[in-house]
């Protein structure tokens, strides 16, 4: 799926960028990552991440894993700033 074509292919909103709220729950645990950039539909709110974003995630949620953190709450800047 292209993801810069313009419209949303679940609703054919047209698709905008923007930020979102990233969650995961680990069980033992939860991961929040704020002001994650996306592409939003502007009428339905689907969310897309770019690959590289989604890779950086990728890692954060790993990490929480093997240090069984609790509850890790960030924003993306700060990540990439500690990067």
């Amino acid at each position: 799926m292209n993801q810069n074509d313009g419209h949303c292919p679940i609703c054919y909103g047209l698709k905008s960028s923007g930020t979102t709220t990233f969650t995961v729950d680990l069980g033992f645990g939860i991961v929040v990552v704020r002001d994650v950039p996306a592409t939003i539909c502007e009428q339905c709110g689907a969310e897309w991440i770019e690959d590289e974003i989604a890779e950086k995630l990728e890692e954060i949620v790993q990490d929480a894993k093997e240090k069984h953190t609790m509850i890790e709450v960030a924003t993306f800047a700060d990540l990439k700033k500690a990067s």
